[in-house]
């Protein structure tokens, strides 16, 4: 069947919503069917505007719609194509690991190593650790991948006695910190906007001068005695931020 004819179909089934929202969830279904296939091109909004029998105000609403989701990308010049990567959404108001965010999405997460080795607290985390100087902690730097895509630049930092031995960690330092029992159980995050530089931007694979994120993420054990600090650069291409929230 022609994905046009499917989107004609699920437009006319659409119910009460208003017509560019029945159509970007028609659009949405076709892609997720690989009716387009994947890095396809969409047809030209003229086109969908003039076989779907709508506006291309309509259709541009539509596409709008998508592209904020970055399920659609556009190309100056070349034309709107199928995100190959579509962005991750991640609950900023929920403490989990990188690794269960992406299983979760029914990706695959994995690491590049850049760094792992002992060393002692620099004043800065001897500061969020209230640990005296000199005070021995862990390093683990690594590139943090979805399907083997480059999402995030992640630089941990771990109190010595939350984990037996520096091997420990693996896939998921959450999971390695959860058979000590030092998985942190609540944390303070700080989000800010940056742009890529140069060497942050090789390593995630984009561009330098590119929209990133870095987040900061202390963590805290029960008892409420720090235990692991976290500085992670985000794609902002990639990634969206959110939380929920409720009025008291």
């Amino acid at each position: 069947m022609s994905p046009l004819l499917g989107i004609m179909q699920t437009v006319a089934a659409g119910g009460n919503l208003p017509l560019y929202q029945q159509l970007e969830i028609a659009l949405r279904q076709a892609i997720e069917q690989h009716l387009f296939g994947p890095n396809r091109a969409l047809p030209a909004e003229r086109q969908l505007a003039t076989e779907l029998g709508i506006s291309r105000i309509t259709v541009r609403k539509a596409i709008d719609g998508l592209v904020a989701d970055g399920i659609l990308a556009r190309t100056p010049g070349s034309g709107t194509y199928i995100n190959v990567h579509p962005r991750v959404e991640k609950n900023f108001a929920k403490l989990t690991s990188f690794s269960e965010d992406i299983r979760a999405r029914g990706q695959v997460p994995s690491s590049r190593w850049l760094k792992r080795q002992e060393g002692s607290v620099t004043p800065e985390e001897a500061l969020r650790f209230r640990l005296s100087p000199g005070a021995p902690v862990y390093r683990f730097n690594r590139i943090r991948c979805a399907d083997g895509i480059p999402m995030c630049i992640e630089y941990a930092t771990l109190v010595k006695s939350a984990l037996a031995s520096i091997d420990d960690v693996d896939a998921s330092m959450y999971e390695a910190l959860g058979k000590t029992g030092h998985r942190p159980v609540r944390a303070l995050q700080r989000l800010s906007a940056i742009v890529l530089n140069q060497e942050q931007a090789e390593l995630l694979e984009s561009k330098p001068g590119a929209a990133g994120l870095c987040v900061e993420r202390l963590g805290f054990l029960a008892d409420g005695r720090a235990v692991e600090f976290c500085r992670s650069f985000f794609r902002g291409d990639m990634y969206d931020f959110v939380a929920e929230l409720n009025a008291l």
